[in-house]
Order: C-alpha cells, then structure tokens, then sequence
C-alpha cells in the first residue's frame, strides 16, 4: 500500500541531527526536535554532547533554537543525550539535554532554560534514561552513563542516590518488572534493583547488550527479558534464561510484536551484521540482514540479502493505519533500499519514496501511528490514513508515551498487550 504524504518540513536551520517528538505546545498536534550533537570526537569511546536543538511545527514553523550550529556535527555513531518529557510534572513537556557539560532542562514551549545541574561525572552523557527508582507516582528520576561502564541515577533534585560499574551496553531499560512500584534497570546483561543492588545476570554473554526489550514473548502472563547482543536470549523475571537464538553473527537490533498473527506469543525481529564495515577506516561494504524468530527461539526466517548495506535499524511499528497490525521497521539500510515495513512474512507493506532517519508516533493525537522520515534538510510527514495538516489541533495535549521519551538509536521497548 502506498503511504499518504502529508507534508515536508525544511529542517535545513536545525542542522544536521537526530529527530524527537513531542506535543511540547499542548495543542494537541506533536513537534519536531531535531537535535545536533558534537563532531571531532571518537564516539566509539567518547559520549556526544548536544550542541543546538531546534524545534518545528509540523507546518514548518521554526519555534525556537537553543544552542549553536556546528559546521561540523557528530554522526550517529552513539547516542544523543536528550529526551523529551513532563519531568517536573506541571503536565507540559521540558526537553532534557547536555549541553557544555551541564544538565539543562528546558521549556518546551520556549526552549528557556528552566533549570541547569553540574554533570556527576566527566563523561556522564552518553544517553539519558527517566525511571522511577524513588517509587513516586510517576517516573521523575535521570540516568546518566558514559559509553560502557558507570552509570549514575539522580533524583528529580538532582541528587545523586547511587552509582553502578558495569558492562552496560548501549542503553538501559527500566521497568517495574516485581510490581512493587519500584522500577528494576536492566543494565547491559545486568538487572539491578532499585537501590542498585544487582539481581542477576545473564550468563556467557560476550560483547555487550546491543538493545533490550521487556514483553510477555511466551504468552505465559509474565513479563520477560529479551535481549540482543552477542547473540538474541530470553530470560525470565528471576533471572533464568529460556532459549537463546545463535544463527546470527552479531545481533545488533531486535523488536517485539504480533507480527504473524497464526503464531503463538510474540515474535522477535533482528538484525544481523553479517558482514561488518568499518566507517572508521572507510569500509562501507558491509552486509547485513533481518531475521524472525518464535517466542521458543526457533528461527522462522532469514533474509538473504543481495546488496549493501549494514547498519539497518529495526523496530516494532503499531498501528500503521489504524487496523491495529504489528509491522518491523527497517530504515537506514542503504544499497538503494528504502525504508520499509514489513509484516511477519517478510513481505513488502509500506515503502517510503524518500530515504533517511524514521521516527514514528501519534502526531495527531488519532490513536494511530504515523511517520516522519528525514535527513539532513528535509522532514516527510507519511500517514496511512489521510489527514489535512491545516486542520486547528484539537487543543488537548498528547501524552507522551515511555517509547518516544526513552528515545535512543539502538531502539528497545516494552511489548505487554
């Protein structure tokens, strides 16, 4: 089927950066942020910071602009350490960032700085993570880390309650997987509790853990722990692991969903770098390639892929046009492959005509998904549902899901209906 195209947005004056959303005027229509982070840094190794965030009406409006343009911006080798959401809880959106060593929080309706905290360690903004760990109503917590290893968690004073040294990997997840209103933090291969005990760990992993994933994947009424790394596993809530997928290389993506609807549980789509480049050393003939697999680990699919390309993100897409179907995302494929949903079969359903960066979410406040594909001057506003972008927004903000303001570039989530 072929996508509407709403519209396009000149992003051109925000610079080359990553994309968030959020309703961060309360009108009821969502924003565009497009964040810029620093360049001349080995992001292998070395955290970006936020140079200039700017936001966009989604008729095109600049907003505001807080920081400077760079000449010369960081790429996606890592995460970007900003997010959006209510996080003092006067229900409008802030935007969170690091910038020039300090943790700002900003108005989202002006770009203002609201408030500013000294960093809790050097390299402290390697991503940002909100979380519930003071068992409050509502998550008001930060997590900072630095590329791999420390980790810190500060209240919403930004008091520093406890730190963790580990194998963390990209980006942890949190959720109250006990249900005593506190949240756990799945850190890399680690599970620690709330005051920063660890739980457990999974066991003969190498690497680190690429993305994590909380879902009942096994149908049992229990949240599990999906986790892609060195290879795809599957533990329970105590810690034991179920199965683990190895007929991929380096499994770098995964993703939940209902994606054959005949099959029990949930599925799992992957990424595999079958071939991997190397931007570093200039070696962009990587290869890589998709999988499925069931909720016992049982391999349903591999694609054989014949061109280029190798840093293929992958993510659950819900809700496309509104029949309520689950549907993997592939974008950033390269070798002339555009960014496309797929459904459990591996078969085409949406392609969309321009390449680039996706991000997805509930723009209208319609209870479905549209989205928003963009590269470095233009964002292209696609529905699978018709809209006319100069209707008046409904004036009745847009709650912002965990999904858009745990924002990252190695996408997890939580898969539990």
């Amino acid at each position: 089927m072929d996508p509407y195209l709403l519209g396009k947005i000149n992003i051109e004056s925000g610079g080359k950066g990553k994309a968030l959303l959020g309703d961060i005027n309360g009108d009821g229509r969502m924003e565009l942020l497009i964040v810029q982070a620093d360049g001349n840094i080995d992001d292998r190794y070395v955290p970006h910071q936020v140079t200039c965030i700017t936001a966009y009406s989604l008729l095109g409006e600049q907003l505001w602009q807080k920081g400077e343009l760079t000449d010369k911006p960081g790429g996606f080798g890592s995460d970007f350490p900003a997010q959006v959401y209510d996080i003092d809880g006067d229900g409008c959106l802030e935007v969170l960032c690091v910038m020039d060593k300090r943790f700002l929080i900003l108005d989202g309706k002006t770009g203002e700085v609201k408030k500013s905290y000294e960093l809790p360690g050097e390299n402290a903004h390697d991503c940002i993570v909100i979380a519930n760990v003071s068992g409050n109503e509502r998550a008001t917590d930060i997590i900072l880390k630095d590329r791999y290893e420390n980790m810190w968690v500060m209240d919403n004073n930004f008091k520093q309650l406890w730190k963790h040294s580990g194998n963390l990997g990209h980006y942890p997840w949190v959720y109250d997987i006990n249900g005593d209103g506190f949240d756990e933090i799945m850190a890399g291969y680690d599970l620690l509790n709330h005051q920063g005990e660890v739980l457990w760990s999974c066991k003969d992993l190498d690497d680190h853990a690429d993305c994590l994933w909380v879902g009942d994947v096994n149908g049992d009424g229990l949240p599990e722990f999906a986790v892609g790394g060195s290879v795809t596993c599957l533990y329970d809530r105590d810690g034991k692991e179920l199965w683990r997928y190895t007929g991929s290389i380096e499994s770098q993506h995964i993703a939940l969903g209902r994606f054959c609807e005949d099959l029990p549980g949930l599925q799992i789509a992957g990424l595999d770098r079958i071939v991997r480049g190397d931007g570093y050393k200039g070696q962009w003939d990587g290869r890589d390639g998709m999988f499925l697999i069931d909720c016992d680990g049982k391999e349903l699919w591999k694609e054989d892929r014949k061109t280029k390309g190798w840093l293929t993100i992958v993510d659950t897409y819900r809700n496309w046009n509104g029949e309520g179907k689950d549907y993997i995302l592939a974008y950033r494929r390269g070798g002339g492959v555009m960014p496309t949903l797929y459904n459990g079969k591996m078969e085409e359903i949406v392609s969309f005509s321009q390449d680039g960066y996706v991000i997805h979410g509930d723009l209208f406040g319609r209870g479905i998904e549209d989205a928003i594909v963009y590269d470095d001057k233009w964002a292209y506003i696609y529905s699978g549902t018709e809209y006319n972008l100069e209707d008046v927004p409904s004036g009745n903000p847009i709650p912002q899901v965990k999904r858009l303001y745990a924002s990252t570039l190695y996408p997890g989530g939580e898969y539990l209906r």
